[in-house]
């Protein structure tokens, strides 16, 4: 049996105006380059979605009708493996699109999305999107510009899957997180964030158990801080060091 659907519980939210929703849809590359009507056009028919923790926006193999970007919050883009575990592809936050590929390709879903935080979502109607691409093909060379870059990602990550201790997985995805959208200070790289020791593990593919395990290690030793609950890559040379296979 597949997994059951779990309840919507996520709130729309009053509309925003079309130019606030421009404003948001600018941030991101893929439409930072279309004319202002287009944009005001497809802020218009955006819906805007407010969403808790754990909640899912889609579903695995759902039909793929939102073109999604995320304004507040952050998603995790999940496969569900035959054996039972899930798996996080990607970890999406502020300014980032996702669901975007399956909305151009016209097809099902490959991968569910589901919140880590509180999370509010702008969500495009696939045909409002797929009418632009006709009349402005750059969106879709914008899209597979994006794409190349987390495939690339995405085969660095499963090839550290096939080859990579647990250890130099955990610290590469900490750094990669870390210097992607970590805030520098003269103590390291705060993560804006809270990353729980089972989404790091889901993305290193490991179990919780040895996530907390290493992590407790690196925060004795004086690698890592924790800031409120929110991780802090102190010592980069050595975490670094870590993720090459370098250290002693």
């Amino acid at each position: 049996m597949g997994r059951l659907r779990p309840e919507p519980a996520h709130a729309i939210l009053p509309p925003m105006s079309a130019r606030d929703a421009a404003a948001l849809l600018r941030q991101s590359p893929v439409f930072a380059g279309l004319p202002a009507r287009e944009i005001e056009s497809l802020g218009a028919v955006a819906v805007e979605e407010a969403y808790r923790p754990r909640e899912f926006v889609f579903m695995e193999g759902d039909p793929a009708r939102w073109f999604c970007l995320v304004k507040t919050g952050r998603v995790k883009i999940v496969r569900h493996s035959k054996t039972g575990k899930d798996v996080v592809l990607e970890l999406v936050g502020p300014g980032e699109i996702f669901g975007g590929v399956a909305v151009i390709e016209r097809r099902a879903y490959p991968a569910a999305a589901q919140t880590t935080e509180p999370t509010v979502v702008l969500k495009i109607p696939a045909d409002a999107v797929n009418a632009l691409t006709e009349r402005h093909p750059s969106l879709v060379k914008e899209l597979a510009l994006m794409i190349g870059r987390r495939l690339r990602q995405a085969h660095d990550s499963v090839k550290s899957l096939s080859v990579d201790p647990v250890e130099a997985r955990l610290a590469a995805t900490l750094l990669r997180l870390a210097e992607r959208e970590g805030t520098p200070s003269k103590q390291g790289l705060t993560l804006p964030f809270h990353l729980t020791r089972q989404s790091l593990a889901d993305m290193t593919g490991t179990t919780v158990e040895t996530a907390i395990r290493i992590v407790s290690r690196w925060l004795k030793d004086g690698l890592l801080a924790d800031d409120g609950a929110r991780l802090r890559v102190v010592d980069i040379k050595a975490l670094r060091a870590l993720a090459e296979g370098e250290a002693d």
